[in-house]
């Protein structure tokens, strides 16, 4: 997969996209990352790529000279992949989003700064708007980063473990169970003995349970939407005697 990213600070993004994952993928020729300094596209002598807004107010909004002749002269024109605007104003990034994005084979990442981008960038020249979340940062460039690892994370090879990212919080539609490692016992605290017992039968039966368990605890809403099938309906019947579970919520898993 292939990702064209455009920042005014293409700096920020070496040490990250060099360091574990991200790096051993690139390796591997499962992605590639190309960083683009928007400055490259101003024809001024100072590399201007923000002015202020008309109307007034506070801030600076980036032009759209550099960001349409950048995105055009890398993508296409039309550019020949979707165009990714990374906004507080976007839709969330989900995992279903990104298993969805990691379909494609090329992005074009925009990152913003300031107070945004031209609309007419938004309007003409952008496929897509995402967001990592409901808070405002001073750019796009860690956003953009968040949804490369997102999205190479699900491609095959880029996980030592084939499974690990269909394991997740969030694939399976539920929050992942708790993980142990050595030692078995430290300060007291013991390790759940179904894990050391060696039958999977049995661990796969308590890792669902628990994923349903903090699912319930930690993301209530995520329950109506999960997938779940008669195995899970009687773990969560079992777990109503160790925790409460809402009444109305009961009703509706009884009603199944």
């Amino acid at each position: 997969m292939r990702f064209d990213v455009f920042t005014i600070f293409p700096d920020v993004f070496h040490p990250y996209i060099n360091t574990s994952i991200i790096q051993r993928a690139i390796t591997n020729q499962i992605v590639q990352i190309n960083l683009h300094n928007i400055r490259d596209w101003t024809t001024d002598k100072h590399h201007t790529t923000d002015d202020t807004p008309f109307g007034g107010g506070g801030g600076m909004v980036m032009k759209p000279e550099p960001l349409f002749a950048a995105v055009e002269g890398v993508a296409g024109n039309p550019p020949e992949c979707p165009v990714i605007l990374m906004s507080p104003q976007g839709s969330l990034l989900t995992f279903q989003k990104a298993k969805e994005l990691s379909q494609q084979p090329r992005l074009a990442v925009l990152c913003g700064r300031y107070e945004g981008v031209d609309e007419r960038v938004i309007e003409h020249l952008v496929t897509e708007e995402i967001s990592i979340g409901d808070y405002v940062l001073s750019g796009g460039e860690l956003p953009a980063l968040v949804l490369i690892e997102a999205l190479t994370r699900l491609l095959p090879g880029a996980l030592g473990d084939p499974d690990g990212a269909h394991d997740d919080s969030f694939a399976s539609g539920l929050l992942e169970y708790p993980h142990y490692t050595r030692p078995a016992e430290y300060r007291g605290w013991k390790v759940p003995e179904v894990l050391l017992n060696g039958n999977h039968k049995e661990i796969n039966r308590w890792r669902r349970k628990q994923a349903l368990k903090r699912t319930l605890l930690k993301r209530l809403d995520m329950i109506d939407a999960a997938a779940l099938d008669k195995q899970d309906l009687k773990l969560l019947i079992e777990l109503s005697e160790e925790i409460l579970i809402p009444a109305e919520l009961m009703k509706k898993i009884k009603g199944r």
